[in-house]
């Protein structure tokens, strides 16, 4: 079996458990892909404010208060995925669910894996945490630490970058300089980037949107060093989700 054409659910360690995405460039595709991907019964959440759940995922779906949402999804036909959430007063947005709620719900309704978006990014291509993120739920297993490979090459700004002061912190970058390999790499093996709040759960990093030759090489070239300043990384996977029959690019490994 060739890296291209490994499972994805494999290669980031996601086929079972609490799953949580955080970073930028791609999480809410990614936990969809995997959720779709999964031949057991799934969860698809998040602990932060999300946009609503897609049709195409033809997943049961329940927004209901904390207190009320583990009868809710306890109520969806178990022959389906379930995708869960609280009300909020945003158009097309879904509310944050309490991480000790996604524990209960994972363990009462017997999940093979639950997805979960930790942080949010406002659709940019990186970002470095604040204080209060990520949200990991305790019982979380695994960390899917994403960056999109969009951003090399990039000058740092408002456009590419979310939290662009702890992004210069963590890298080194000055505002509007050239995004390198390396400055991608300090972000995912920093525990105060990616990294941060995964204490020892397993953290795997991943590099989203390699749509060129040239993004490739640059996305190998930052795996290589985030495997270099963190022993604890076994691989950083590179995809393409638009390529939703092989997303895999590479696999970076030790």
């Amino acid at each position: 079996m060739t890296a291209a054409r490994e499972s994805l659910l494999d290669l980031l360690e996601a086929r079972q458990g609490i799953v949580c995405a955080v970073g930028a460039g791609g999480k809410k595709t990614v936990l969809q892909h995997l959720a779709a991907a999964h031949p057991g019964r799934a969860a698809l959440t998040a602990t932060v404010i999300a946009t609503h759940f897609p049709d195409w995922l033809d997943f049961g779906v329940a927004i209901a208060p904390p207190d009320e949402l583990p009868a809710s999804v306890a109520a969806l036909d178990r022959a389906r995925g379930a995708a869960y959430a609280c009300p909020i007063d945003k158009p097309g947005r879904c509310g944050r669910v309490p991480a000790a709620v996604i524990e209960r719900i994972h363990r009462e309704q017997g999940f093979a894996a639950t997805y979960v978006k930790a942080d949010g990014a406002r659709m940019r291509w990186i970002k470095a945490p604040a204080d209060d993120e990520p949200v990991v739920p305790g019982g979380c297993g695994t960390v899917i630490a994403i960056v999109s490979a969009r951003c090399l090459g990039q000058p740092l700004g408002p456009r590419v970058a979310h939290r662009i002061d702890r992004v210069q912190d963590i890298t080194g970058l000055q505002l509007e300089e050239t995004i390198r390999p390396e400055h991608v790499a300090r972000l995912i093996a920093s525990p105060e980037g990616l990294r941060k709040g995964a204490g020892a759960r397993r953290v795997v990093p991943l590099i989203n949107m390699v749509d060129d030759a040239h993004l490739e090489s640059l996305a190998r070239a930052a795996a290589a060093m985030a495997l270099e300043l963190d022993p604890g990384i076994e691989r950083v996977v590179l995809t393409r989700l638009q390529r939703s029959d092989d997303p895999v690019v590479a696999v970076v490994r030790r």
